[in-house]
This record gives structure tokens, C-alpha cells and sequence, in this order.
């Protein structure tokens, strides 16, 4: 079974749900780039981009007939990019590193639409991260290997609630939700990765297990927006992306075809944002509540890669997200997704070109606010088509 197989680069456009599945992740964090076996030194080199084309509509359930009486909600999940790249370095026949810069999170949501007649229009956010991830890979002998490093991770972001399902807009000098605003600067932390790998060479056998550490950020934070002070002023949130744990196995099943698949479960449920204005009791002007709660997360993916010559290779693949009640929140809504994806690839002697292709179906959800159970917004049939492209050089 050849080793020299290997998938194209389909995980470009992995977990582009975005901002709408999978709390909010854009890459899945994949280190396949230590396993790269590069040129005559042992060296690789890849760029990567994709763009992410959401078309994610909804339809207001309507408050009191004539304050909002239920519009449509058009393109709430605006387009979005992602650039990314890795370097891998043969140190010797045992230890090699690898070093990769990623956006691994993010959102870009926004309600079309005014606070003053409409459930939720207005609703704003926007997120934004980097991370470089340093990495090492020790071969203990053929069949196993060690790998870990740090991650430094950049994260910033703006919220702004808006329409009747936060209360009575500003403008009527009522205290409510409506029109309230959090800023948070940006803000630079470390993390960790720790993970092993078992292989059987003869087979194309491997299987890897990593773990990614949460990573706790003080964010800076202004609130305004609201008659009541205690939305108004400054302070520091303590805001913690995700640990996560990624399950990735691979086999041979023929000449130059592999079997690939992988399980990612993410702890979105400790990613709060608690400005402490917004979290004020609400007898004291705030929301009572945390500002963003999100559920965690485990995202199937399986497919098949097949080498066609020396210079040409591809893959398919189908990936599912369950969500068992739909019901979402209005910022960062997760409600699963499935979907399928493609892949080719093109080999020269030192250069590779990659494309991917994937398409998301997102599942139906009920967005709802306080009091519990109320609807706000239906989102159904709603998808995302992502285009990736690679580039990779060895040397």
C-alpha cells in the first residue's frame, strides 16, 4: 500500500457552518502537516484560502401583531473568507516541527433590519481570531509517535442586541436590552497541544488523537446602549475559547485508495461571554443572564481519497453535526448541519495544487429569547457552499 497517497486538500473548507454550526468553528484545527513527508530535506510549505458563501434566511414569528408583525430575515450570515498556512522541518529522522498560522473561529451575523419595528433586526455579531501554533512530532519508533506545542491565539469581537425580542427600542426611554452594544478589544493568550499517533506503514494505517486546550482571554469591554447605568462603563470579561479533542484515522482499503474519517468534539459550552453590565440582575437594569451560552459539539466526517496516476488524486466526503431540539440563540445560533464535499488534487515535482468544494445543509432552528420558549424566528432550508483552495511546496 503506497504511503505516498494523500487526501487532497478537502479540509480547506472544513466546518464552514461557521458563525451558524459548530458553535463558532471555521477550521477544526488540523495538524495533517506533520505528517507531510516534504522534499529531499524534508520540508513543506502550504498556503491556504477558501471562501464561505452562507444563504441563511429566516422568518420573524412576530410580537403583539402591529410593534412587529414578522418580516423576513435575508442573509443573515454575510460571506466570509479564511487564509491560513503551515511549514513543517525535518530536524532528524525522528523529530520534526511544524508551525501553523489558522483562523480557527469566527462570525459575521447581522439581522438587515431596525430595532424599532422588527423582532431582531439590527442584531449584531462579529467575531474575529488568529492563532500560530508551534508544534513537535517525535517518532518513538515506526509505529508511534508523540507530538505537542503552544498556541498563541488572538480574539476580538462586537455585540449589539436590537429589536423587540430585547424589550422596547432606546428611543422610548424604557430600560431594555434593545439598542445595547459590547465592545471587546482584542486580546492575545496561550494555549497548548498534546497528542500521539499509531501507524502501521504497510497498510497506510494511522491513527491520531490531539488535544486542544482551552485558552482564557481578558478581553477589555465597553457596554452602552441602555437608559439603565448598569449597561453603561468598562471592565475586563473573561472569555474561553474551547478545549477540543480530534479523533483522525486513516486506512488503505485497495491499491492507492484510502478510508479517512474523524471526530471533533468541542467544549462550546464553556465559551460564555458575561459582560458584567449585561449579566446585572435585572432588577438593577442588566440582562440577568449571560450574554452568549452555547452548546458543545461532535462533528462526524468520513470519505474516501483515491490516487488516479503519479500526478493526479482526489477524494469525497460526507460530514454530519447532530442537533437534537433546534432551538438556537440569536447570536452565535449552532443547529447542525450535514453535508458533503469534494476534492482534486495536482502533483508536479515539487509543487501541489489543491481544490476543494463542500456543501453545508444547516439544520432548521427556532431562534428564541427570554422568557424561556419564546419564539422569535424560524430558519429553515437554509445552507452554505465554501470553495478551498492549497497550494504546497516541498523541499
Amino acid at each position: 500500500m503506497s504511503q505516498r497517497l494523500i487526501r487532497p486538500a478537502l479540509c480547506l473548507v472544513a466546518s464552514c457552518g461557521t458563525a451558524l454550526a459548530g458553535g463558532l468553528d471555521r477550521t477544526g484545527q488540523p495538524i495533517g502537516i506533520l505528517f507531510e513527508q516534504g522534499g529531499d530535506s524534508g520540508g513543506y510549505l502550504q498556503l491556504d484560502v477558501f471562501r464561505a458563501n452562507p444563504d441563511v434566511t429566516g422568518t420573524g414569528a412576530g410580537i403583539a401583531g402591529f410593534v412587529a408583525p414578522g418580516g423576513s430575515y435575508a442573509n443573515v450570515a454575510e460571506m466570509f473568507y479564511g487564509v491560513g498556512g503551515a511549514l513543517k522541518l525535518r530536524i532528524n529522522d525522528q523529530l520534526s516541527a511544524a508551525f501553523i498560522a489558522e483562523q480557527p473561529y469566527g462570525s459575521d451575523l447581522l439581522y438587515p433590519g431596525s430595532g424599532l419595528d422588527t423582532e431582531l433586526g439590527g442584531t449584531l455579531a462579529w467575531a474575529h481570531t488568529a492563532s500560530l501554533t508551534a508544534l513537535l512530532r517525535y517518532r518513538i519508533n515506526e509505529n508511534w509517535s508523540l507530538h505537542g506545542g503552544l498556541r498563541y491565539q488572538e480574539i476580538k469581537g462586537d455585540i449589539r442586541l436590537s429589536g423587540w425580542a430585547y424589550g422596547a427600542p432606546k428611543a422610548l426611554g424604557l430600560p431594555s436590552a434593545n439598542g445595547y452594544k459590547v465592545s471587546l478589544a482584542k486580546d492575545g493568550a496561550w494555549g497548548y497541544v498534546l497528542g500521539a499517533s499509531y501507524e502501521i506503514p504497510e497498510i497506510a494505517f494511522r491513527a491520531t488523537l490531539t488535544y486542544n486546550s482551552e485558552i482564557t482571554h481578558e478581553m477589555d469591554t465597553v457596554e452602552s446602549g441602555n437608559p439603565s447605568p448598569a449597561f453603561d462603563g468598562r471592565s475586563v470579561t473573561e472569555v474561553k475559547t474551547p478545549r477540543s479533542v480530534n479523533l483522525d484515522l486513516q486506512t488503505g482499503i485497495a491499491s492507492d485508495t484510502l478510508l479517512y474519517g474523524s471526530i471533533r468534539w468541542a467544549e462550546w459550552s464553556a465559551f460564555r461571554i458575561d459582560p458584567v453590565g449585561f449579566v446585572h440582575p435585572v432588577e438593577e437594569g442588566g440582562g440577568g443572564v449571560g450574554l452568549v451560552e452555547l452548546d458543545d459539539t461532535v462533528t462526524y466526517t468520513i470519505g474516501l481519497a483515491r490516487r488516479f496516476s503519479e500526478d493526479w488524486s482526489g477524494s469525497a466526503e460526507v460530514f454530519y453535526e447532530p442537533r437534537q431540539d433546534g432551538v438556537v440563540a440569536p447570536l452565535f445560533p449552532s443547529v447542525g448541519f450535514w453535508g458533503a464535499g469534494l476534492g482534486l488534487r495536482r502533483d508536479w515535482e515539487n509543487f501541489s495544487l489543491s481544490l476543494g468544494a463542500r456543501y453545508t445543509r444547516l439544520g432548521d432552528g427556532r431562534v428564541e429569547t427570554l422568557p424561556a420558549g419564546t419564539a422569535r424566528a424560524n430558519f429553515e432550508e437554509n445552507d452554505i457552499l465554501s470553495l478551498g483552495l492549497r497550494v504546497g511546496y516541498k523541499f
